[in-house]
């Protein structure tokens, strides 16, 4: 696989931050909420910082943390989870198996003294099914074995909802709605703990290794499988898509649309949902904490936290195409669709697919790249300027800025290979003849036919004929240039004659009969002349050239 620069890490709370000099101090968890951080100790205390991040002129992101707050919970254990309830500006703080409210601000218990007895571990319904915006659904694993909880959440007090009791001893657990996504001992499952109904998913082995489950969207979960697999689940217990390949040994795991980010005990790695390939591995000792709060991806080890800044999605397309891996680009492309407003979506992609077409085209993989050009909706003249001296000399076209591609002409393009030229030609030939009666070439025909008619004339190709006896769009001054200079004389009176020029014509056509200029195109140019003057309409033309005909049919 090949990498991309999908993240940077980038470190937001550093040790003397928290701890100072007092090593014995280890994060234990840590929420995040808008730009407040919260970071919970092994020495039961509770840290809030303020994070700023600032975006340098040269794009470079770092972040500054100012300490707002630190608190004792007083019970001398651990604090083993935080996470904030902001609509009711609390945050629900698990220490000695019981969740305690406290204030957002100033980290105060709230006075009623609010709790939930007896949980191992918990998570918040982001799918909450009560609809009152002023109460959070909170799941449980309980310290009774085989028991899970759930409860409503309010400013200053708590209500038990359900008891669910599950085949086996739960060790992790995610909710959407009314469902539940659990670890067991050895397998994972989804319980509905409205209906009761239970589906098994796979088997895994919690004991040895520690289970992942995490709510990643509307209905549907991120595991860590059998065999170093990520796996995804929706709650009717299907896989939409395909597993990504993880290390035997994942810590932690999030979602960063498209990539799926995961930690072990050696790296970071990034995989992409869209074609499962691993294209990042960022080097992170010690880590024990990867989670990803609205999108933003943080990771910790017992001193320190940092957070993996993603690179912008555009960025990351034209690094891909700078590096010729276009459908790479194209699958993160249309993946950014839902991250990226529509029209702004549709201008980005429509060039990215031009990009990509010019890329495929310096490879000469012509279909591949007609295919780009044509649903990029590519203005031709793009194409025909790589060409030397096919524009006319009249056209406006300036090219695309920023370019869509890196080079001057044609002739650097194949560094001067002559087969890999006409084979260029060829192929501008039959592009050009199929666009220019479609609206890709409305505004810009002359342009066009004018190019058309050089490719055909150069290459002396039997449908320059053609172009010119039938309606066409070829400039008069710039074609008749052309045309000498290659010698198509008796081509060069078909275009006076479609100009209304016919005595530029017969005075052309006549100089080839008598052999003052030389153009074999046709054998019968002497009849084809006649039938010429029996259909004009210019009286005086048919007198002038009578006798010349009346004379040369003596000699024929």
């Amino acid at each position: 696989t090949m990498s991309v620069k999908a993240f940077k890490l980038v470190s937001a709370v550093e040790r003397e931050m928290l701890m100072g000099d007092k090593n014995y101090i280890n994060i234990e968890c840590i929420e995040c909420c808008g730009k407040n951080l919260y970071i919970g100790t092994n020495d039961c205390f509770i840290y809030h910082f303020l994070l700023d991040e600032k975006v340098s002129t040269a794009g470079k992101t770092t972040f500054a943390a100012t300490k707002q707050l630190h608190k004792y919970l007083g019970l001398k254990k651990p604090v083993s989870e935080l996470k904030a309830a902001s609509a009711l500006t609390r945050l629900l703080v698990l220490c000695d198996n019981t969740i305690t409210l406290v204030n957002m601000m100033n980290l105060e218990p709230v006075p009623t003294g609010a709790r939930i007895k007896g949980a191992v571990t918990f998570t918040i319904n982001e799918n909450p099914v009560s609809g009152d915006p002023f109460c959070v659904e909170v799941c449980i694993i309980s310290v009774k074995r085989r028991t899970i909880q759930m409860f409503m959440v309010f400013e200053d007090r708590v209500q038990i909802v359900k008891e669910v009791f599950t085949p086996e001893q739960p060790c992790a657990v995610a909710v959407d709605g009314y469902y539940l996504c659990l670890a067991l001992t050895t397998q994972y499952i989804i319980l509905n703990y409205n209906t009761g109904v239970s589906q098994d998913l796979f088997p895994y082995c919690s004991d040895e290794k520690r289970p992942i489950v995490k709510r990643i969207g509307r209905q549907e979960f991120l595991l860590a499988g059998p065999g170093g697999l990520g796996m995804f689940a929706t709650v009717d217990g299907i896989s939409q898509r395909a597993p990504v390949h993880w290390s035997e040994n994942v810590i932690g795991a999030a979602l960063c649309f498209p990539y799926v980010v995961a930690l072990d005990d050696e790296f970071i790695t990034v995989h992409s949902m869209l074609d499962q390939q691993q294209k990042q591995t960022l080097p992170f000792k010690e880590g024990h904490i990867l989670q990803a709060f609205e999108g933003k991806v943080i990771v910790a080890t017992n001193k320190g936290v940092y957070i993996l800044v993603p690179l912008p999605l555009e960025k990351q397309i034209q690094d891909l195409l700078a590096s010729h891996r276009v459908e790479e680009a194209l699958v993160l492309a249309k993946g950014a669709r839902r991250n990226i407003p529509k029209e702004k979506f549709q201008v980005m992609y429509k060039r990215i697919l031009q990009q990509a077409g010019f890329i495929q085209f310096a490879q000469l993989q012509f279909l591949e790249a007609k295919e780009l050009f044509r649903s990029g909706q590519l203005d031709v003249r793009e194409l025909i300027s790589l060409y030397p001296f096919l524009l006319p000399t009249s056209s406006s076209f300036i090219r695309s800025h920023p370019p869509l591609h890196e080079y001057a002409d044609l002739n650097q393009l194949t560094q001067g290979d002559q087969e890999k030229m006409s084979k260029c030609k060829r192929f501008l030939m039959s592009y050009l003849n199929e666009v220019r009666s479609t609206e890709v070439a409305n505004g810009y025909k002359e342009d066009i036919d004018t190019a058309l008619l050089k490719l055909y004339a150069e290459a002396n190709h039997e449908s320059l004929l053609d172009l010119l006896v039938s309606e066409n769009f070829c400039l008069l001054t710039d074609s008749a240039a052309w045309l000498e200079k290659h010698k198509k004389y008796f081509a060069l009176g078909l275009l006076y004659h479609y100009n209304g020029q016919d005595a530029a014509a017969l005075q052309l056509w006549v100089k080839i009969v008598d052999g003052d200029i030389q153009d074999s195109t046709r054998s019968d140019l002497y009849e084809y002349i006649v039938d010429f003057l029996t259909f004009c309409s210019d009286q005086d033309l048919v007198w002038k050239y009578s006798e010349w005909v009346l004379q040369k049919n003596e000699e024929v």
